[in-house]
């Protein structure tokens, strides 16, 4: 019998426990933090007690000290001009992930393009159409295959080579935050830089995070923001590539800001908007990119293999009508 009493009364003191934290867990507030890194914009939302904004900050700084081609100091930047540098780990991270993406897309991901974007204007804005020939002369020193880790240093077949981790540094920088964030014990938060997202727990009204997908139309200010739908995200990573918004018309004809590495010319098909849904918001990042160059039908196939990833494709029908493809997985956190 007091055997019984001492069970019951743990029990009892296990459910009040439980109360207690989880009332003490909703009146955490939810803190949000915003401002810009990487060339484009952050909001981090998340509950907690205190704000973390000088942590974050530093954070973000880290990655763009590491990874940021804007920044002329950066490890990137150092490499590219071919200076003696020993990469950081945030660098080593983000490099054996591309080039682990690169084979596994056959290039279509390729940190290596950056010659090729800069040629076509998106890099320095240069508002000048690079010739055939000078596309041929600028993919004799652009391809993964051409630069390697070697003895803890980047090793480059041409020093004329550059990397570029646009494509997959805010999903990195995403990463490195909700990490942070993880270990102050935080489990409710988003964090969001220039698109790409991280979503775990829940937000401020007790529901999953409800992340938007923009429609694709030619808005290249940023102001239409038209909804294409929402997606119930949580405890998941999210990036989007798209062509509608980075692009520039010159003699009548429209060229998108994805450069296709086996071309050397902006891709040119019905794809519109990939959305890549992930464990990690980097994978995600780099896929999105590589499933843009590769257009619907080969980025099924790796869809195929890739059990871990999920898509949301917005394309042009031999109609020319927008419609959408996306992953059977996905099909429960759309709206009804």
């Amino acid at each position: 019998m007091k055997k019984r009493y001492i069970q019951a009364a743990f029990l009892l003191l296990l459910v009040a426990g439980s109360i207690f934290v989880i009332r003490q867990q909703q009146s955490l507030p939810y803190q949000k933090n915003q401002g810009k890194i990487f060339g484009t914009y952050y909001t981090i939302i998340y509950q907690h007690d205190s704000n973390l904004e000088r942590d974050i900050q530093s954070v973000l700084n880290k990655v763009d000290a590491s990874l940021s081609a804007f920044n002329k100091e950066s490890v990137i930047s150092r490499i590219n001009r071919n200076e003696q540098v020993r990469p950081d780990d945030m660098f080593l991270n983000v490099f054996e992930l591309g080039q682990a993406i690169s084979a596994e897309t056959d290039g279509a991901f390729d940190m290596t393009v950056a010659p090729l974007v800069n040629a076509w204007g998106f890099g320095f804005k240069n508002d000048v159409q690079p010739t055939p020939h000078a596309i041929d002369s600028l993919r004799q020193f652009v391809g993964y295959k051409k630069v390697r880790l070697h003895l803890g240093k980047i090793q480059k077949d041409d020093p004329r080579l550059q990397l570029d981790c646009a494509a997959i540094a805010k999903g990195y920088g995403c990463d490195c935050v909700a990490d942070l964030l993880r270990k102050n014990g935080i489990k409710n938060f988003i964090v969001e830089i220039g698109g790409e997202i991280v979503a775990s727990g829940i937000n401020s009204e007790r529901l999953p995070w409800r992340i938007a997908v923009v429609k694709p139309t030619d808005d290249t200010l940023n102001i239409k923001n038209e909804l294409q739908t929402t997606l119930n995200i949580t405890d998941k990573a999210l990036a989007t590539s798209g062509n509608y918004r980075n692009f520039y018309y010159k003699g009548g004809r429209k060229y998108a800001h994805t450069i296709n590495p086996y071309t050397g010319y902006p891709v040119q098909h019905s794809l519109l908007s990939a959305t890549v849904v992930a464990s990690n918001c980097t994978t995600a990042d780099a896929f999105a990119t590589a499933f843009m160059v590769m257009g619907m039908d080969k980025a099924k196939a790796v869809l195929e293999k890739r059990k871990d990833l999920m898509a949301y494709f917005i394309y042009a029908d031999q109609k020319g009508e927008t419609a959408v493809w996306f992953s059977p997985a996905l099909r429960d956190k759309l709206p009804e």
